[in-house]
């Protein structure tokens, strides 16, 4: 299987980075084909909504979204690894979902998805922002949900190794299929 794994975090070594680091070890270990996109530290520019790619063409700005583009089209897995910033994704990934708009007619179609988000709060309510805007996403996208792990209480870098979140994600990785 074909996995596209798209993370959001500005921190290195941050605890949405272990959880995609503990998913892809278990992917590789299963035999899947990873590819791996840090939309922290690439350069994305926003959709400015244009239009130009008519939902289904070229962008006009070439950066690093057009690794996304050559691997998400084909991908039979997309997962969304993100810390929450404010009640939603990290601005970094939330600018590489908003430029799926010149892939739509492409990527409107079955796949599967993953989400695997970390947060400080500890109440699973303060997730709903999160799970539901996924939810939305992929129930637009005709996308599958194949899981999710959502660590709650993990705020400073290193915090979700301590707890069994990464092997939830590992396990979930070596899993999918």
């Amino acid at each position: 299987m074909k996995i596209l794994v798209l993370t959001g975090s500005p921190r290195k070594g941050g605890n949405s980075s272990t959880l995609a680091d503990n998913f892809i070890k278990g992917a590789k270990e299963a035999g899947h084909h990873i590819e791996r996109f840090d939309a922290a530290f690439k350069n994305v520019h926003p959709c400015i909504a244009c239009n130009k790619c008519g939902m289904n063409g070229p962008c006009v700005f070439k950066d690093d979204f057009e690794f996304v583009r050559q691997h998400i089209v084909d991908a039979d897995v997309v997962v969304f690894a993100t810390p929450m910033y404010y009640f939603g994704f990290s601005a970094q990934l939330k600018a590489v979902i908003d430029r799926f708009y010149a892939l739509n007619g492409q990527i409107h179609r079955p796949k599967k998805a993953v989400l695997l988000m970390t947060y400080a709060d500890t109440s699973s309510h303060e997730a709903q922002p999160i799970t539901l805007h996924y939810q939305t996403l992929i129930n637009y996208l005709g996308w599958e949900d194949a899981g999710q792990v959502i660590a709650p209480g993990v705020w400073p870098v290193g915090a979700v190794e301590h707890t069994s979140y990464p092997a939830k994600a590992y396990e979930l990785g070596k899993n999918i299929g």
